[in-house]
């Protein structure tokens, strides 16, 4: 990940920064670079995955793909981000990032991939009525986990397909007996996993995620964990108590 980010020259330099989480010009990439790189490493990190994005979004080659290519297109190029648990990456319980901080840092974990895949395939054009972000129970041998991953419907009725950053290949969701779904949702509704076509609002259960997700979609100030803060006992002891950092 990129070290050293400062909160406040990062958020100096998004001040005007563009309302649509899935987008970043080139100008937003350069003003991110002068700002918040401490080295040639950290300039060409940074510039590499945000210009690497953009490119992504904008070439009328990609966006002319059929969506099973632009799945797979958006899916690898998302999984060229390292993960990292929120502990580590944010010394926080729970975090969910917008992706240009997420691609800026250079590491999340799974909400973060899967927000990411979400507006990236936006973008592309994919209709988001097609898209929902899916909070799950993971389940592998002895371990069970909270999980995200994003779903894509090819049509309202049919099975979805998974897009997850631990198996990484495009899967139909029977193929994918180690989830088992709670809820999901992307900007216009949540459902429960039962659900098929109705469309419910967020209850007291889902306030927090309800939370994370305003924040994605807002124009806060990006943020990062240096890495004085991220060996402080707090954050060490965050670390210590996540199943997924270990």
């Amino acid at each position: 990940m990129v070290r050293g980010l400062s909160v406040a020259l990062l958020g100096a330099a998004l001040a005007a920064f563009a309302a649509d989480p899935g987008s970043v010009s080139e100008a937003e990439i350069e003003k991110i670079v002068a700002a918040i790189a401490t080295s040639d490493s950290e300039r060409n990190v940074i510039r590499r995955r945000l210009t690497g994005w953009r490119e992504l979004q904008v070439s009328p080659q990609n966006k002319a793909l059929g969506e099973a290519d632009k799945l797979r297109l958006v899916n690898d190029f998302v999984h060229e981000t390292p993960f990292f648990c929120d502990p580590v990456m944010w010394c926080a319980e729970d975090f969910w990032s917008r992706p240009v901080e997420f691609l800026a840092n250079d590491g999340g974990d799974c909400e973060d991939f899967s927000i990411a895949k979400f507006f990236t395939l936006k973008a592309l054009g994919v209709a988001e009525g097609k898209l929902r972000i899916v909070y799950a129970v993971y389940q592998r041998g002895s371990f069970t986990g909270a999980h995200m991953v994003l779903a894509y419907y090819p049509s309202p009725d049919a099975e979805p397909l998974i897009l997850d950053n631990i198996n990484q290949s495009v899967q139909p969701a029977s193929n994918r007996p180690d989830l088992v779904p709670v809820f999901s949702f992307n900007s216009q509704g949540l459902w429960g996993a039962k659900e098929a076509k109705g469309r419910g609002q967020p209850g007291e259960q889902y306030r927090a995620w309800s939370d994370h997700w305003k924040r994605v979609q807002s124009e806060q100030a990006v943020r990062s964990v240096s890495p004085e803060q991220r060996k402080s006992g707090e954050c060490q002891a965050i670390i210590q108590r996540s199943a997924w950092c270990r």
